[in-house]
């Protein structure tokens, strides 16, 4: 497979970056929405929030590029970017597409890492509130991002569906709290609804890259079961996120809350038909980051009625 990136351009290094895909970085609209309309147009919330999405970015381009660079060392990203793999990408990693250098990756993933520290110390120090657990809440979401799949290797050691889910939820947290003060039943039901969407297309890149990750001993869910027990994890997984759904109104959201998320419902059904069922897992996982960008949508519309 050929590619149009020239080596070690600008573009070698967007790709890298993988800056399209914006799933993590839409929890800021969650936040905002879920803000009291008094405090959505507040300077002070507005900066503090601004802010620490660009800390974000920083920091989730620094750990996708430095997760690119283990997997082309371990072997795993050849094995999945194989050229006889035609659905995935080739130059979405430039290392395997030969656009980039190992040393240059290295460095453009340290250097985002220490940028996206400084961002986020800025956010922190302008923020509105400052409460305990969102200083060490900040903290361990920049460790365990920067050691997903470098230093520790976090994803190496059987946790990486937790992370993904994790970070997610993080993201709208740890906000929330900088520009609030605290967090309440909605707030964390969304934030859990919302750390879910990445895990539910994240595990169909896992069950696509199956082969791969075993080569290299990487213990995804799907490595380590058999195909029907990763089936049932994924369905386990999407009935947990139904169940949130469901238990919104239980904890002060509106009772018509899981009428409103019922595209994702339905949605969230579609994308195991399509990928167990039909057996076609990047279009499922397709379908998935397309569930979770509905489910985003509808969050803010919701919480722009109700708050």
């Amino acid at each position: 497979m050929t590619t149009t990136v020239a080596p070690g351009s600008t573009g070698a290094y967007v790709k890298l970056a993988k800056l399209d895909i914006v799933d993590y970085y839409l929890g800021v609209l969650v936040v905002w929405a879920l803000l009291a309309p008094a405090l959505r147009l507040d300077g002070g919330v507005l900066a503090t929030m601004g802010v620490f999405l660009v800390g974000e970015v920083f920091v989730i381009v620094a750990m996708v590029a430095l997760d690119d660079l283990t997997g082309y060392r371990d072997g795993s990203d050849i094995a999945n970017y194989a050229p006889d793999a035609p659905a995935r990408k080739l130059n979405r990693k430039p290392l395997v597409a030969g656009t980039l250098t190992e040393p240059q990756v290295l460095r453009f993933g340290l250097i985002t890492a220490v940028v996206g520290a400084a961002v986020w110390l800025g956010a922190l120090a302008i923020a509105p509130h400052r409460p305990m657990w969102t200083l060490v809440l900040v903290a361990v979401t920049y460790f365990f991002a920067l050691q997903y799949s470098w230093g520790v290797k976090l994803s190496y050691h059987g946790f990486q569906e937790f992370f993904l889910a994790a970070l997610g939820w993080a993201l709208v947290i740890a906000p929330y709290g900088l520009v609030t003060g605290g967090v309440d039943g909605v707030v964390v039901v969304q934030a859990l609804i919302f750390g879910l969407g990445p895990l539910l297309f994240g595990v169909y890149s896992n069950t696509n890259d199956v082969a791969g990750d075993r080569r290299v001993g990487r213990p995804t869910v799907a490595a380590l079961t058999s195909p029907r027990g990763n089936m049932l994890f994924v369905a386990g997984v999407s009935a947990c996120e139904l169940l949130l759904i469901l238990a919104l109104p239980l904890v002060g959201g509106p009772w018509w809350f899981p009428l409103a998320l019922l595209p994702t419902i339905l949605l969230r059904a579609r994308q195991l038909r399509v990928g167990f069922g039909e057996g076609d897992i990047l279009r499922a996982r397709r379908i998935g980051i397309d569930v979770h960008r509905v489910t985003v949508v509808t969050l803010v519309v919701v919480n722009l009625v109700v708050r």
